[in-house]
């Protein structure tokens, strides 16, 4: 399939064929959701921590005698159902990441490019620079492609003008290819690919 090849200025730089295996899928919302929720679950912290009744720092002695008061027996009170006992079944400071075969993250992020093509949210551009790095003229050229809230995805090196330039406009993420993921592409309303990360992506997924 051909992709319309784009300027930064909104100038016509011509076509670029890319696979179909890559960008003409049609995408299936139940990987993309395996992917996308394999993503979320490596960035849990899973800090939360309650103390357990072994745990609490109070004497482990019995409360009273066990007869002859009228009362409930009770030995610690250490344990959850004293004021300052001991949390029963709290949270423990654990991983929340699982497993996900590699086969299907490279599947989710070829149907994640594939749904942005179907959707008609994807641009090529030629390259992402600029010569005058001023936030002003990015956001001149962005109204120009109508971008208001879009992920831009370059090379394997980003130039340091448009990626500090960009750095303060809300709503627009820039990120190298080896940063390319299923998560950040379905959350911004445009993709913008250079002509060098769509190469990069062709060798990648040949």
């Amino acid at each position: 399939m051909d992709l319309k090849i784009t300027t930064l200025a909104g100038e016509d730089a011509g076509n670029l064929k890319v696979s179909e295996e890559i960008f003409g899928l049609e995408p299936r919302e139940d990987i993309l959701q395996r992917v996308v929720r394999w993503q979320l679950a490596r960035r849990q912290q899973g800090t939360h921590k309650a103390k357990g009744r072994s745990e609490i720092a109070r004497t482990g002695a019995k409360m009273y005698r066990q007869k002859g008061t009228g009362r409930a027996r009770h030995s610690s009170a250490r344990v959850p159902q004293f004021r300052g006992g001991g949390k029963a079944h709290g949270p423990v400071v654990r991983g929340h990441a699982h497993d996900l075969p590699k086969k299907v993250r490279a599947l989710g992020l070829r149907h994640a490019l594939s749904a942005k093509a179907k959707a008609e949210n994807l641009i090529i551009v030629d390259e992402l620079s600029v010569t005058d790095a001023k936030t002003k003229t990015l956001v001149e050229n962005f109204a120009k492609l109508g971008l208001q809230n879009a992920l831009m995805i370059g090379g394997a090196e980003l130039d340091p003008g448009f990626k500090r330039a960009a750095a303060n406009i809300p709503n627009i993420d820039v990120l190298p290819i080896q940063g390319i993921n299923v998560y950040d592409i379905l959350r911004r309303g445009t993709l913008v690919l250079s002509k060098a990360a769509v190469e990069a992506l062709e060798e990648r997924f040949k």
